[in-house]
């Protein structure tokens, strides 16, 4: 585990939120005014940062991130750049700008985009591996951007001639850079280019190695890069009534549902989605993966489809298994995401040693946290303590 603790994110649900999967029964508006919601509540809570998710699916990450920013005051927020899709010189001045206005809030997550009938969409033509290469190429031109660095470029995919920064970021050199990519291509860009190297939720075991493959290939550059990991989180007082509400969450999910999302991930390029659905095979046969680790988001979600599933202590526990493997970032959602940052943030934050502040009592009179005043008269910390 990282001697200087662990970072924990949570998630900006901007493609819907609710109470079950699958279904629209318990759906809630993801607007404004309820992202802005869960965002304060990570904010007050003491999250590191979170994720805005990005596609065609979601609401657009950087105008999110930018309404949201004002609106918090220590959180970060991780939010995507897309080679292909932005020009690097483009989306190095989107990033310094919101980096200055967020005064140095801002986090990085490279994504080239697993699907490709969606890029296609977007008008991104490239097969998977010249993906990867567009990708390398629009790092060098981006952080040298960020840099302060004045240049042209050509590459096979890219040209810039003098591309300058008149404004350059808060933080010095840019944001750090997230990536996760489970191919071979994908894990050479990272070795190259990236400060922290993201994966799914897969196995320890699974995960050990490939944290093992990255640091190798990063070591060749003569690199060292850092890691965190995407999970989805189910914690309750015991784990009976975790697991209960893993399978509530799944609770109105049919077949038919179950089918189309997998033949929508199956047309996907990307190796860690198909390393995310054969953890399950679009079964709901034998969901739990891991001790604890669960496989029925990915029944129908893309992307990150496992969840930790347990107790406080039973979660606490995974989590540094995970840790002593080498990841020190969690980035953790769960459903709906305002409860259950409150629940995660209660329940195992206390458990943790983690490198950022949590929520502060504060001095003032009601600033707890105590819970509710006992006959209007009597603090249940006091209560209890007469007891004693």
């Amino acid at each position: 585990m990282s001697q200087d603790g662990l970072n924990i994110f949570w998630f900006i649900p901007t493609h819907g939120d609710g109470r079950y999967l699958g279904t629209p029964e318990g759906g809630r508006a993801t607007d404004l005014p309820y992202l802005k919601q869960v965002a304060q509540a990570a904010d007050s809570l003491g999250y590191y940062g979170v994720l805005l998710p990005t596609g065609k699916s979601c609401e657009d990450s950087w105008v999110v991130a930018s309404a949201l920013a004002t609106h918090t005051e220590r959180l970060r927020y991780l939010v995507a750049v897309r080679p292909g899709l932005q020009s690097p010189t483009v989306a190095a001045r989107m990033t310094a700008t919101l980096d200055r206005l967020s005064n140095g809030r801002l986090l990085i997550n490279v994504v080239t985009g697993g699907d490709p009938v969606e890029n296609k969409g977007d008008g991104l033509f490239l097969p998977h591996s010249e993906r990867y290469a567009l990708t390398k190429e629009f790092l060098d031109v981006y952080k040298g951007l960020l840099n302060g660095e004045t240049g042209s470029f050509k590459g096979k995919h890219i040209e810039i001639e003098n591309g300058k920064l008149l404004y350059l970021p808060h933080q010095k050199g840019g944001p750090p850079l997230h990536f996760g990519g489970s191919s071979d291509e994908g894990i050479d860009v990272a070795a190259q280019t990236i400060d922290k190297y993201l994966t799914w939720g897969e196995p320890p075991a699974a995960v050990a190695e490939k944290v093992a493959t990255v640091r190798k290939a990063a070591a060749k550059y003569g690199r060292k890069v850092s890691f965190g990991i995407r999970l989805h989180v189910i914690v309750r007082e015991t784990n009976g009534e975790a697991w209960k509400a893993a399978d509530t969450l799944i609770s109105h999910l049919d077949d038919t549902t179950i089918a189309a999302a997998q033949s929508v991930f199956k047309r996907m390029d990307s190796v860690g989605q198909q390393r995310m659905a054969a953890l399950h095979g679009g079964s709901r046969d034998k969901l739990e993966v891991s001790p604890n680790l669960w496989a029925g988001v990915g029944l129908v979600r893309g992307g990150a489809g496992t969840a930790l599933v347990g107790d406080p202590k039973t979660v606490a526990a995974r989590i540094k298994e995970y840790a002593d493997i080498g990841i020190d970032s969690f980035i953790f959602s769960g459903y709906p995401h305002l409860e259950e940052a409150y629940r995660f943030a209660e329940l195992v934050f206390p458990l943790l040693k983690l490198a950022h502040p949590t929520k502060h009592s504060g001095s003032d009179a009601n600033m707890g946290p105590f819970g509710e005043t006992i006959a209007n008269i009597v603090r249940p910390a006091e209560l209890k303590a007469g007891q004693s």
